[in-house]
């Protein structure tokens, strides 16, 4: 399960590869999941962010109730705001102790 650097998703009757590195952001749609990838493009399919979460590599965080960021994909990080892709996401209190201490393992 280590190592792996894709996974694949069903959406659109059709199963669709996708790169861990190539994902900004996941946000959370009731029972389904939106991912959004660097390219711009977006894929809806049907799965929990709580579900998501504990499948997905360690360079993803859950940073509020409605999203999942890439850490590896954040420009940055200011005051409880970040810019991920083309979105700033604001981040939920209790995630940003979370947050700050994934960021300070990360720091040159």
């Amino acid at each position: 399960m280590e190592n792996r650097t894709f996974a694949f998703i069903k959406t659109d009757k059709k199963l669709v590869k996708i790169f861990f590195k190539d994902i900004n952001f996941i946000k959370g749609l009731g029972n389904y999941v939106e991912v959004h990838t660097t390219d711009q493009k977006r894929y809806i399919y049907y799965k929990t962010l709580k579900d998501l979460i504990e499948t997905l590599p360690e360079e993803f965080m859950r940073v509020h109730n409605s999203y999942i960021i890439n850490l590896t994909n954040i420009q940055y990080f200011e005051d409880n705001q970040l810019l991920c892709g083309d979105l700033k996401i604001t981040v939920a209190k209790s995630y940003k102790d979370c947050l700050l201490e994934s960021i300070g393992k990360r720091m040159l």
